[in-house]
C-alpha cells in the first residue's frame, strides 16, 4: 500500500513538474522537456500523454531548426476548460468567466455598498457567479473551478474570511458559502496574494523568483513571492503590510483596524481624495469641480482626479505625489527587508501610475540602502484595478498546475474539472 501511494505522490509531482514548465517555458519540446526536467524519455512521452488525455495541454506545431528530427512543439491548451474568479472589493463585487490561459471570456463588474447587509453583497456575487456559469455552458467549456479574492486576512483550510477590516466583516465561511450554491470547486485567497498569483501566472513576473505584489486600493495589502513561491507565514496571513505603523509622528488618524500611523491610511485611494478636498477648501484652482458635475453624480472619485492630472490640474497631480510618498516611505522599508527583484503595484491606484510611480521611486532611493536597492525595479502591473480579478482565477489554475489529476481525461461531466 505505502508503496503504490509513493509511486502515485512520484508521478503527481513529475505530472506537474511536466505541466509548469510547458506553462513557462512553451512552445516547448518533448526533448527539451526531458533536458529540463532531468526526467528520461519514455517518463516524459507518458506524462505528456496523460496531460494530452486530460485536455490541460496540446500539440502546437513543430519545430523544423536544428539538426535531426522535427519536433513536436507544445503548449498549455486554453480550451482546457473554463475558470471562474470573483473579487469581493470594499465597494464592488466583480465576476469573469476566463479560459486555462487567462483570456477573458466574459465579466461584469457591479457597485456594492459596505454599510449594507453582508448577504446582500454575498448574493449580488452569487447571480454573477451563476451567470458566468450559463456563459461557460454557453462556450461549450467544462468548469475547472471557482476562486474568490477576498479583502482581508483568510483561514485557507476553512476557507473563511477571518477579519476585514475595510467591509467589517468576521469569520465569514466563503467556500461553503459559493460551494454549497455552484457545487464547484471553490479556492478562497486573500486579495493581494491572489494577484500575486496572478502576476506570477500570466504576468509580467513570470520568471521572477523574488517579488512583492502591493495592492493598493482603499486599502494596501502585499503579496511576497520569495523563491519562486508564496510567502504565508506561520498561520497563512502574511502580506498584511498596508497595517504596519509605517508613518508615525503627526499621523495618528486612526485605521479601520483601529490602530494610528498604519501605512494603508496614507497611501490608499481615500488618501488621494482626502488630499484632493483639502486643496479645494482652502481655495487652490482646480478643474476637478467641473469634472465632478460633469460627471453627474457630483462625486468626488479617483477616476476624476485621474482625469484632472491628465489635463494637467496642479491640485490633482500634488495629491498622487504626496500619497506616493507616503507609499514609497512603506516600499522603502519593504526593499531593506527582503531584497525583492521587483516591486510591482496595482490595484485602483496603479491606473495612476504615470503620477504616483515617480514620487514613489523617488522617495525609495532616498530611502532604501542603496546596496539593497541596486537591482530593485518598481513598476505597475499589467493588470492594474483587475489584479485581484486575475488572481481570482489564477489560484484555480495554480492549484491545476500543482495537481494535474484533479482535472480527468475529458469526456466527464464538467464538474469541478471532472
Amino acid at each position: 500500500m505505502k508503496k503504490t501511494i509513493d509511486q502515485a505522490l512520484v508521478r503527481e509531482a513529475n505530472l506537474s513538474l511536466v505541466l509548469r514548465n510547458i506553462h513557462y517555458q512553451s512552445p516547448i519540446s518533448r526533448a527539451k522537456l526531458a533536458v529540463v526536467t532531468e526526467l528520461n524519455k519514455s517518463t516524459i512521452s507518458s506524462l505528456v500523454e496523460d496531460l494530452l488525455a486530460r485536455g490541460l495541454v496540446h500539440e502546437v506545431g513543430i519545430n523544423s531548426k536544428g539538426t535531426g528530427r522535427p519536433a513536436t512543439l507544445l503548449e498549455v491548451n486554453p480550451q482546457a476548460g473554463g475558470v471562474i474568479g470573483a473579487e469581493l472589493g470594499v465597494d464592488f463585487v466583480a465576476v469573469a468567466l476566463m479560459n486555462f490561459a487567462g483570456q477573458v471570456l466574459w465579466r461584469q463588474k457591479v457597485k456594492a455598498d459596505p454599510s449594507e447587509a453582508q448577504a446582500k453583497t454575498i448574493k449580488q456575487t452569487l447571480e454573477l457567479v451563476d451567470e458566468a456559469i450559463r456563459r461557460c455552458h454557453t462556450e461549450g467549456l467544462r468548469l475547472l473551478g471557482l476562486g474568490v479574492a477576498a479583502p482581508g486576512t483568510v483561514d485557507l483550510q476553512e476557507g473563511v474570511m477571518v477579519f476585514s477590516p475595510n467591509l467589517c466583516w468576521r469569520d465569514v465561511p466563503l467556500r461553503k458559502i459559493f460551494s454549497e450554491h455552484t457545487g464547484l470547486r471553490v479556492f478562497i485567497e486573500n486579495d493581494a496574494n491572489a494577484a500575486a498569483v496572478a502576476e506570477h501566472l500570466f504576468g509580467v513576473m513570470r520568471q521572477v523568483k523574488d517579488f512583492i505584489f502591493i495592492y493598493a486600493g482603499v486599502g494596501v495589502g502585499g503579496g511576497l513571492f520569495l523563491n519562486g513561491k508564496l510567502y504565508r507565514g506561520y498561520n497563512g496571513y502574511a502580506g498584511e503590510i498596508g497595517h504596519t505603523a509605517t508613518m508615525v509622528q503627526g499621523h495618528d488618524e486612526l485605521c479601520l483596524c483601529g490602530n494610528p500611523g498604519c501605512w494603508e491610511t496614507y497611501a490608499n485611494q481615500r488618501a488621494v481624495i482626502r488630499e484632493v478636498e483639502a486643496a479645494l477648501r482652502d481655495g487652490r484652482s482646480s478643474r476637478i469641480p467641473q469634472l465632478m458635475a460633469e460627471q453627474g453624480d457630483g462625486m468626488l472619485t479617483l477616476e476624476v482626479i485621474r482625469q484632472a492630472a491628465e489635463a494637467g490640474d496642479e491640485a490633482a497631480i500634488s495629491a498622487f505625489g504626496k500619497v506616493g510618498h507616503a507609499m514609497g516611505l512603506g516600499v522603502a522599508g519593504l526593499v531593506n527587508i527582503f531584497n525583492p527583484e521587483k516591486i510591482v503595484i496595482g490595484g485602483a491606484l496603479s491606473a495612476a501610475g504615470d503620477y504616483l510611480l515617480p514620487a514613489v521611486r523617488e522617495v525609495v532611493s532616498q530611502r532604501a540602502l542603496n546596496d539593497v536597492l541596486k537591482r530593485t525595479d518598481v513598476i505597475a502591473s499589467i493588470f492594474g484595478d483587475d489584479a485581484s480579478l486575475f488572481g481570482a482565477v489564477a489560484i484555480v489554475v495554480e492549484d491545476i498546475m500543482w495537481n494535474p489529476s484533479s482535472v480527468n481525461a475529458k469526456g466527464g461531466d464538467g464538474t469541478g474539472g471532472k
